[in-house]
């Protein structure tokens, strides 16, 4: 079987490490090493930490490298369009963090508001 004919949902489960190599995450998500290199260059929001000649991953970055794998493979995007749902997907998430916390600042207002009275 070929890398890209497992579907993301099928891929191993991250192991619960605080760094990973570019071989582990290769492993991880099913992707050679080259397209890592080549994703990090094509995609600014992943950016593994870089400690002399190595790459270090973060879990967040196993998880969005495993994001694109699923845009580019499993749903076909080009890297153009996989680039603008990922800045799309992004301002989502932070139009649904800032609602979470306008919801927490009114709900502590109301409750300043029924001590008050």
């Amino acid at each position: 079987m070929q890398d890209t004919e497992l579907r993301t949902s099928q891929l191993p489960a991250i192991p619960g490490k605080r760094y990973f190599t570019i071989g582990e995450v290769g492993e991880l998500c099913c992707v050679k090493t080259h397209v890592l290199r080549y994703w990090e260059q094509e995609f600014p929001q992943l950016s593994p930490v870089r400690r002399g000649n190595r790459r270090y991953y973060r879990h967040e970055d196993v998880l969005l490298v495993r994001q694109i794998r699923d845009l580019l493979y499993d749903q076909r995007f080009t890297i153009d369009g996989a680039r603008t749902q990922l800045k799309k997907n992004a301002s989502s998430k932070r139009v649904a963090e800032h609602h979470v916390t306008i919801d927490q600042v009114i709900a502590e207002l109301e409750s300043v508001v029924e001590i008050l009275n």
